[in-house]
């Protein structure tokens, strides 16, 4: 009878670690990859010939990336997420067991790519913080406080908690919540309800 608890319990710290895992893996992919939106965009324009299948592709480039940074978040964004896109890549042509030369015609060009700044670099980036911004200004003030304080600010969980006067796991929750949001916001989806506790 002693199991049951130490199994709940057992239990209930590995999804604490998953949520924990969930949680910094979105705070990169949001900080990190989502501004590399514009160039990824602009490399399978150029180098996947199918305009029809660009968006899927680049879903499936994040879906890859997310589920990697579950694991191990990647010291370099900017080579993990174009690798991955350039693997993919090849993985479509091969799986659609027809080479078109001009389907991976400047698959070789991403090497140089993926370390060269691109002469938009700057527009590209006041364009992707103005998006950043925008989504952040759309969040309930209870989230956007929190993001702003934690994220922004730099401030510790503890501090923002003291700053706003909510306890420490509301801080969380306010994130997890935004996190969310801003995922949502960025994808042109329904912002997902808050659970009720």
């Amino acid at each position: 009878m002693t199991e049951a608890p130490d199994n709940n319990c057992e239990s209930a710290g590995n999804r604490l670690r998953a949520d924990k895992r969930a949680a910094t893996a979105m705070d990169w992919f949001l900080r990190e990859v989502l501004p590399l939106e514009a160039i990824l965009m602009q490399f399978l324009r150029h180098n996947w010939r199918d305009q029809s299948d660009i968006r899927s592709e680049e879903r499936h480039v994040y879906v890859k990336v997310y589920d990697a940074a579950l694991r191990q978040i990647p010291e370099k964004a900017k080579a993990f997420v174009f690798a991955t896109t350039r693997n993919l890549l090849v993985d479509r042509v091969r799986d659609r067991n027809i080479v078109p030369i001009e389907a991976v015609a400047d698959l070789e060009a991403l090497n140089a790519a993926i370390e060269t700044p691109g002469v938009d670099r700057d527009v590209v980036a006041r364009e992707e913080l103005s998006r950043i911004r925008d989504a952040i200004d759309h969040l309930p003030p209870h989230c956007r406080d929190v993001v702003v304080l934690r994220r922004i600010e730099g401030l510790s969980r503890g501090e923002t908690a003291i700053r706003l006067g909510i306890a420490p796991i509301t801080v969380s929750a306010y994130m997890t919540e935004a996190m969310n949001m801003l995922a949502d916001l960025f994808y042109d989806e329904p912002a997902r309800p808050r659970r009720s506790r």
